[in-house]
């Protein structure tokens, strides 16, 4: 059981290199919805949507590609330089041509050049540093991974908020000519641009870790085998976020901005999901040829189902408290019935993560490919079918029937090719659980706070008593 010591260490430092930064962004998102206008976050939320896309786009699958080839091949020093080398390269051609053609780009995407550039900016520093911190993980380097991102991420990224969009008004501070923008999100870019140029300083001493070597049958398998993660990735951010432009273009930027900002109530979920994954991924494949991995693994999904139906639990008990913080103005609630949909849509979603561990682990990567096109091709259906007929709402629901069709896909394909003992009634058990009592302190004196503390403390009994040998045996060993 010490796997699990280490697995759980991990996921804490991992966490808080990945919670820290959501958790700022969280925070700023109160500040956005105090100083921008509704039709103003839905030009942040456009931005962040194209970079996602470009970045998938650049990345291609090399970072899985890169901890599955380093942990099997013996010259993991030529893995790490090919790797590295090839998204240099690539990315330089991509640059180059946006540089050449920036003019047109910029029309493209209705965006100024200054703003482009920031997007593309910021987008080549997130590719620069994509196979030094997958070494950092690899290396268990925990804590230089987790110390860069947060000094860059929440430190730097949150000062430069409050700067641009406070500070400088507050404080009467003139501006270089050149850091002057009419638009006033265009700062909200231009902090995370230097964040992120601040990030590669930090760990550009990894780019000489080893002699440069580029091996093409290396690259060509790496390639072949992140294929599909690319697909599956493109996919995934057209689930994610093509529902907010679909809005945008059906019902406006300012109803967008309005749904944008009451999205963001998910990202309480997806902390913990993406913290978890950051921990749990090279976890996967450390533990794919022992024995005992196939139980580790249930008991691993069995842990993760019961934190993140306690976090659906805690989100929308309390959701008039994490109202007052990340949403500022009312003008951005008139879509904030999307949120139980969206909460749940994202337990699906971490669901699915945790299921995908029997294609990685017997490299059959083409079925996550499968998978999310079919969640893309579902998201896309509903939301141009009834966007115009019930508005945003079906903007969520196509997002919950995405995640939720992908997750039962996957485990019945899971359980055919890679049969792992999932618990699965306790499992929808633990959710009901946290579904029913949500509505229980929602409806039933909502207002009184003890109350919806003694509603939490009662999931965590239920947990205890179903769960009691399993936590005696993770808190002795």
């Amino acid at each position: 059981m010490s796997i699990f010591k280490t697995l759980f260490k991990d996921t804490f430092i991992y966490g808080l290199a990945m919670v820290l930064p959501k958790l700022v962004n969280l925070l700023l998102n109160g500040l956005y919805t105090d100083v921008l206008q509704t039709s103003q976050y839905s030009e942040i939320t456009s931005f962040y949507v194209y970079a996602g896309f470009i970045n998938v786009f650049l990345t291609y699958g090399m970072e899985t590609a890169f901890f599955r080839f380093y942990n099997k091949s013996e010259n993991k020093k030529v893995v790490y330089t090919t790797a590295l080398i090839s998204l240099l390269v690539s990315l330089l051609i991509f640059v180059g041509f946006v540089f050449v053609f920036k003019t047109e780009i910029a029309l493209w995407f209705k965006v100024s050049v200054p703003v482009l550039l920031m997007l593309i900016g910021l987008v080549a520093f997130d590719i620069l540093v994509v196979i030094p911190f997958a070494y950092y993980r690899l290396k268990g380097k925990a804590i230089a991974y987790g110390g860069i991102r947060v000094f860059t991420l929440v430190v730097i990224n949150g000062l430069l908020n409050l700067f641009f969009l406070k500070w400088v008004a507050a404080y009467q501070i003139t501006l270089p000519e050149f850091l002057v923008f009419e638009a006033k999100e265009s700062y909200v870019f231009l902090a995370n641009f230097i964040a992120n140029a601040l990030m590669v300083v930090l760990v550009f001493p990894n780019y000489f870790r080893f002699p440069w070597k580029f091996d093409f049958a290396i690259f060509k398998q790496m390639q072949q085998y992140g294929f599909p993660i690319l697909v599956a990735g493109i996919a995934f951010l057209v689930i994610e976020n093509i529902d907010k432009l679909i809005v945008r273009d059906m019902l406006g930027k300012s109803t967008m901005g309005a749904y944008s900002a009451c999205y963001k109530f998910g990202v309480f979920l997806m902390l913990f999901i993406q913290a978890f994954r950051m921990g749990i991924e090279p976890f996967f494949f450390s533990q794919a040829d022992k024995t005992d991995a196939k139980a580790s693994y249930a008991v691993v999904l069995k842990f993760f189902v019961i934190f993140a139906s306690l976090g659906i639990l805690v989100v929308l008990t309390f959701q008039e408290l994490f109202t007052k913080i990340i949403i500022k103005d009312a003008s951005y609630l008139k879509a904030i019935k999307i949120v139980p949909v969206i909460l749940v849509a994202n337990w699906c979603l971490g669901v699915y993560q945790s299921l995908s561990v029997w294609y990685k682990v017997t490299d059959k990567t083409k079925y996550g490919m499968y998978f999310t096109i079919f969640g893309a091709v579902v998201t896309l259906l509903i939301n141009y079918l009834f966007i115009p007929r019930i508005g945003f709402m079906a903007a969520a629901y196509a997002t919950l029937v995405a995640y939720g069709g992908m997750m039962l896909i996957s485990y019945f394909m899971g359980q055919r090719y890679y049969k792992i003992p999932y618990n699965v009634p306790r499992l929808l058990m633990y959710l009901s659980v946290a579904l029913a009592l949500s509505a229980l302190s929602m409806n039933i004196l909502p207002k009184l706070f003890w109350f919806k503390v003694m509603v939490i403390l009662l999931y965590l009994t239920i947990i205890i008593i179903f769960e009691k040998n399993s936590i005696k045996r993770l808190l002795k060993r």
